[in-house]
């Protein structure tokens, strides 16, 4: 029987209505509010109101001050989202998923009417905390949410949306800014943008209980008849069905296999049969990727990029900007095509290739006086292509895989401390930004270049594959792996018996059917 409170759906129907009112606002909210400001801080009302980040206007000798001033504003909400990824690895546990989902989604929509309401800076800066720790939690915890009541095979898409939405929330802010740009004067020209965003936190606070826990957390807290109810509805079969009962047994041995072990931070930092310490740099080192090879550079400072690095004009910057994170979001579905056919490892690899490639092209097109016309047709080039790789491999997929790797007891903690390491460098990149645009101008591309080309070498010899596997089995090929650096290899050789003993299994159905058909 279905349960008419969950609209009396269930399986991939009841998967899917979850993506719409819980997935996308809470990523959308991610990459609108992120990029929030990055296209208004130009706005003739937004200098008049908050004169102390104005570098349209500034002399030469302040300049500095104001540019660094106007990076903490942006990155201040980076400040909250740290504090709120972080906070989750205490309450995503304690309160549960969907708890704490709908906190952050109220402090979402109290941080956007805060900074819409603003007539001074230090409101708007409270209200960006205040948004930022929303944004943080949801960061951290949905992915989790989603990967713990997904299954193994369509897993990778699920979370893999959270990337597309996101580009979608740069997206919309983009295009929104621009409209709301050709007012030309008033207040409309800022404080619109940043209320539309309240529409987004509406939804998704009074639709997350509407939507199951997870079972995983259900049988943590040891609420064992609602795991099974809600994993029943989650797959789209009845509670005694022998897959149910055999992925509840297996979440419950995981656990029982933990249970005297305990679940404190300082695992994280140790070996142990379950190699903690080498799972937790992979999460570590994957969000420090996503973050240092340019990604958030392009997203929320391609307008001025477009404006002051290659000297285009505010509405022309602005047109590029909306095209150039268009072409991102157009871009998000190849990651949703390749990442359960391909694999993790692929898709970070070529990702870390072609952003490698692209920055240093920036690089070397920016080098160029802004009076030279070609050179910027080319940068402006580049930066779309980088938009087409990025998606690819880190806008979704490096959330996955870190919920993926992480054990189910530490699973929370490992994921918020390591998307908190996302936003702490996120932090460094929007502080930095406005100075070295200034000061540094090209150079500042390189360094971005020469982290992105890591990625491909660090993947190849330390991240083994997930793809097909459920996260149960992901836990045990770490614990039966003879070491950190043998791991790699190690999936390899039992991904080819599961999958030659696979194919041995079907040829035996196909064999005793045509016997009995004969």
């Amino acid at each position: 029987m279905i349960s008419s409170k969950y609209f009396g759906l269930q399986g991939h129907a009841l998967s899917r209505l979850q993506t719409a009112l819980i997935v996308a606002p809470s990523f959308i909210l991610f990459g609108y509010n992120q990029a929030g400001i990055g296209g208004l801080i130009t706005e003739d009302d937004w200098v008049k109101t908050f004169p102390q980040i104005d570098t349209v206007h500034a002399t030469a000798a302040e300049e500095s001050e104001k540019s660094t001033l106007q990076g903490f504003v942006v990155a201040v909400f980076v400040i909250g989202a740290l504090f709120g990824a972080l906070s989750c690895s205490y309450t995503g546990d304690r309160f549960g998923r969907r708890n704490v989902i709908f906190f952050a989604g109220i402090c979402t929509l109290i941080g956007e009417v805060l900074e819409a309401s603003s007539f001074g800076l230090p409101q708007f800066i409270v209200g960006r905390i205040v948004v930022g720790l929303g944004v943080g939690q949801l960061s951290s915890l949905v992915p989790v949410w989603q990967s713990e009541t997904s299954g193994a095979k369509n897993r990778g898409r699920h979370v893999v949306l959270d990337g597309l939405f996101i580009c979608l929330g740069y997206v919309l802010e983009s295009w929104i800014d621009l409209g709301f740009f050709e007012l030309h004067k008033g207040p409309a020209t800022w404080r619109a943008p940043i209320a539309i965003a309240c529409v987004f936190s509406l939804v998704l606070v009074s639709s997350v209980y509407m939507f199951p826990e997870s079972p995983r957390w259900l049988l943590m807290v040891n609420k064992n008849d609602q795991a099974c109810e809600s994993l029943s509805v989650l797959r789209g079969l009845p509670q005694d069905s022998e897959e149910v009962q055999s992925e509840i047994a297996g979440i419950e041995l995981s656990l029982e296999a933990t249970a005297n072990v305990g679940a404190k931070l300082s695992h994280l930092l140790k070996m142990g049969e379950d190699k903690l310490a080498y799972r937790f740099g992979l999460c570590i080192l994957l969000q420090f990727y996503q973050q240092m090879s340019g990604s958030n550079l392009i997203s929320v400072y391609a307008p001025i990029l477009f404006q002051e690095n290659l000297g285009l004009s505010s509405q022309i910057s602005r047109v590029l900007s909306g095209g150039a994170l268009t072409w991102k979001f157009l871009s998000s579905f190849l990651a949703f095509l390749a990442i359960d056919r391909f694999g993790r490892r692929p898709v970070f690899i070529i990702s870390g290739v072609g952003m490698s490639c692209c920055m240093v092209a920036l690089a070397i097109a920016t080098s160029f006086p802004t009076s030279n016309r070609s050179s910027q047709i080319a940068a402006g080039c580049f930066i779309y292509l980088y938009n087409t790789f990025v998606p690819i491999g880190f806008l979704g997929a490096n959330f996955l895989y870190c919920t993926e790797v992480a054990p189910l007891r530490l699973r929370m903690a490992m994921s918020s401390i390591s998307t908190a390491n996302h936003w702490a460098w996120n932090f460094v990149v929007a502080m930095v930004t406005p100075v070295a645009i200034y000061s540094i101008g090209w150079q500042y591309y390189i360094v971005f270049a020469v982290i992105a080309a890591c990625i491909p070498v660090s993947v190849y010899f330390l991240f083994p594959e997930t793809m097909g596997r459920n996260l149960e089995e992901i836990d045990l090929m770490f614990k039966q792996s003879p070491s950190a650096w043998a791991t790699v290899q190690f999936e390899k050789k039992t991904r080819s018996v599961r999958l030659s003993q696979e194919f041995k299994d079907e040829k035996e159905i196909e064999g005793k059917l045509e016997h009995s058909e004969g």
